[in-house]
């Protein structure tokens, strides 16, 4: 049999909405799955009035929902209850990140979900879990950033800690959902009851994806019985000189020099005095002289003629260097265009944009399938008929009732 993609043939319920639900299952349209995005009547997801938008289209919700299948209905109605529970019956995977207790109260909790399909897997994303004594609180990505302990390590040490313009607990959640549902749906198909495939409940948090992003300063604190107190530095590693962000002649470098690459760096800056400088021999000295180094850096950086010119000496002298892009100079850098890491859409209400690409690339799967976000309720009447078999004449009469809703056009 010839597949499109990876998950060719996984079919999805997806109840998510805003980003961390929304760009899992979004991640599984691009790998084949077949995704049908469940959207509460009238207005749907939220996120489908919120900017950019124009003509009423946004494009927060296409870069979030390629890919998808949208029915749109009433879910607190007995017929839409009907509609549900029988797309709970054809699907392999559940997905919702409402706040704990809502997709209960709907009536499809696991329990729920598990009677009507025990070969489903569900998979919950929320901010602090589904247990635990914060569970029930609402909350979002900086919320849950905020608890990790990873908001006190951003920004100047003298400051406060400064908001992240980045969705980095959504996203990073979604592909952490992503990767259990992956090795749930592997273990399903090796793991048979009676010769039945069995399904299991995932409880993916934003907390918990956060916490897990500790790079040093966890085991530090703990290993050391709190005498080490981790806390923001600001541009630059707190145990390690020189990595962080310097000023150049024109906009700022990244340099990373661990080991024997400080050595790399004054080949670089044509000083190979400084390797013997007892105040920059080794990463101690370097770190309690942390601003003598910083300015030898900073002082070679802006003799040069431009910015590409330091970069080029490091690059040559094989440091670990990068120009702080801003996103206008991202969206347009040869090499994230060239792997498709920024990807150009020619959207059907909003025309051509770029957004960011899948991270993942399979050998077998070379090629990006053509996606596209749907328009609110515009499966409705397809996916009513096709998967759970509804007549004209029933849908018809769903929509007179005001439980299904589409979007007009």
């Amino acid at each position: 049999m010839a597949y499109t993609h990876v998950l060719d043939g996984i079919r999805v319920l997806d109840f998510t909405q805003f980003i961390a639900g929304p760009a899992c299952t979004r991640l599984m349209a691009e790998m084949g799955a077949d995704i049908i995005k469940l959207e509460h009547a009238p207005g749907g997801d939220l996120c489908r009035g919120l900017p950019v938008v124009k003509d009423g289209r946004s494009g927060y919700f296409v870069q979030h929902n390629q890919g998808k299948r949208s029915v749109c209905l009433d879910m607190r109605s007995a017929a839409g209850k009907a509609v549900i529970r029988d797309l709970i019956a054809w699907a392999d995977l559940v997905v919702e990140n409402f706040s704990p207790g809502v997709i209960d109260r709907l009536g499809f909790g696991w329990d729920a979900v598990h009677a009507i399909n025990p070969s489903a897997i569900m998979c919950s994303i929320s901010a602090f879990g589904q247990s635990g004594p914060l569970h029930h609180l609402v909350g979002f990505d900086y919320i849950a950033q905020a608890y990790a302990g990873v908001t006190s390590m951003v920004g100047d040490p003298d400051g406060p800690p400064p908001v992240v313009g980045l969705a980095i607990g959504d996203v990073g959640t979604a592909i952490t959902a992503l990767a259990a549902i992956n090795g749930a749906l592997f273990h399903r198909e090796r793991t048979r009851v009676d010769g039945q495939a069995v399904g299991q409940f995932l409880d993916i948090s934003l907390v918990d994806f956060y916490f897990h992003c500790h790079e040093i300063n966890v085991q530090a604190h703990t290993l050391s019985k709190g005498e080490i107190q981790p806390n923001r530095t600001g541009r630059y590693h707190p145990l390690v000189a020189p990595i962080g962000v310097f000023k150049a002649r024109d906009g700022y470098l990244m340099l990373v020099a661990l080991g024997e690459q400080w050595n790399r760096v004054c080949a670089a800056m044509k000083r190979p005095d400084l390797v013997h400088d007892p105040r920059f021999v080794d990463n101690e000295a370097r770190m309690k002289h942390q601003v003598e180094l910083t300015a030898v850096i900073e002082d070679w950086l802006a003799s040069l003629p431009s910015d590409a010119a330091g970069l080029a000496a490091l690059e040559a002298a094989r440091v670990p260097s990068a120009p702080v892009l801003s996103v206008a100079d991202a969206v347009k850098h040869p090499h994230l265009v060239q792997r498709g890491t920024v990807r150009q859409i020619n959207d059907r209400g909003l025309g051509e944009f770029s957004i960011p690409g899948s991270p993942f690339n399979f050998s077998a799967f070379p090629d990006v399938l053509p996606l596209t976000a749907p328009w609110l309720g515009e499966h409705n009447q397809s996916v009513l008929a096709d998967v759970i078999g509804m007549s004209g004449r029933e849908i018809d009469k769903l929509t007179a009732d005001g439980i299904l809703h589409a979007e007009r056009r």
